[in-house]
């Protein structure tokens, strides 16, 4: 998420999260800055120690841009190999989220 951020951030052209890309889904390339910057604040809230309740949102928001985006590239009909980078991304946080530390999680001990 840190890589792709900063790619989103700083506006790079080509690539699975790039300029390019974004616009071929047809959202407006200032969706860049928005989805850098919260990528970059939810992967310091995610790796931070405590905040449960900060790390599911930012969960969250990493599951709904990553869904949001395999979405948009089934709709626009792209390949397999354009599917597959946000389909990775989604993975991972899948498997981050499900795997992380008791002392992480939201429960009735630590709301």
């Amino acid at each position: 998420m840190v890589s792709t951020g900063l790619g989103q951030l700083f506006k790079q052209k080509a690539g699975a999260a790039g300029a390019d890309s974004i616009a071929h889904l047809g959202y407006p390339v200032y969706f860049l800055t928005i989805i850098g910057l919260w990528k970059i604040l939810g992967s310091i809230v995610a790796l931070a120690p405590k905040l449960p309740v900060l790390k599911e949102w930012a969960y969250a928001g990493f599951f709904f841009t990553m869904t949001g985006a395999v979405i948009s590239h089934i709709i626009m009909r792209d390949t397999i190999t354009d599917i597959l980078p946000a389909l990775l991304l989604l993975t991972l946080t899948l498997i981050s989220w499900y795997s992380r530390p008791a002392d992480r999680k939201v429960t009735e001990l630590n709301r």
